[in-house]
């Protein structure tokens, strides 16, 4: 039996990608408790400074305790997924409310990082280094 949409609570959305991993944030309504593919934020990144990255724009909007963060993360490494959780939690924020944009995009939260991986280049062995020159 499907709920009526009063009972459903609101929550808004934001997508964030850093290097090659890409997140999606559900930003709730609640105590502030972080699930990152099904495990909470301690679990998932035991690096306090990978959780001080995530949960950046709540400090900063100074709406930690406010909401839930449901976050499903694919892709990279543990320092991508972070930062791609960061700008979904950012972009969440102003879907929630508008005026924390100026405040976020001070910050720069609001600008996904391009820098990525360079190619590898053909006859070298990799993106920048060369093989030693000889004269001889």
């Amino acid at each position: 039996m499907a709920t009526p949409q009063s009972a459903l609570k609101p929550q808004w959305y934001g997508t964030g990608r850093r290097k090659s991993a890409a997140a999606r944030v559900f930003l709730r309504p609640g105590p502030g408790v972080v699930t990152i593919n099904g495990l909470r934020i301690e679990s998932y990144f035991p690096n306090r400074m990978l959780q001080m990255i995530v949960r950046q724009p709540l400090v900063i909007t100074e709406t930690l305790g406010n909401f839930d963060l449901l976050v499903s993360v694919s892709g990279g490494g543990p320092a991508g997924q972070a930062g791609a959780a960061r700008l979904g939690v950012a972009r969440a924020l102003v879907e929630y409310n508008g005026e924390l944009r100026p405040k976020l995009r001070a910050e720069g939260l609001l600008t996904r990082d391009p820098r990525a991986k360079e190619r590898k280049k053909y006859g070298q062995p990799g993106a920048r280094k060369r093989f030693q020159f000889s004269k001889r």
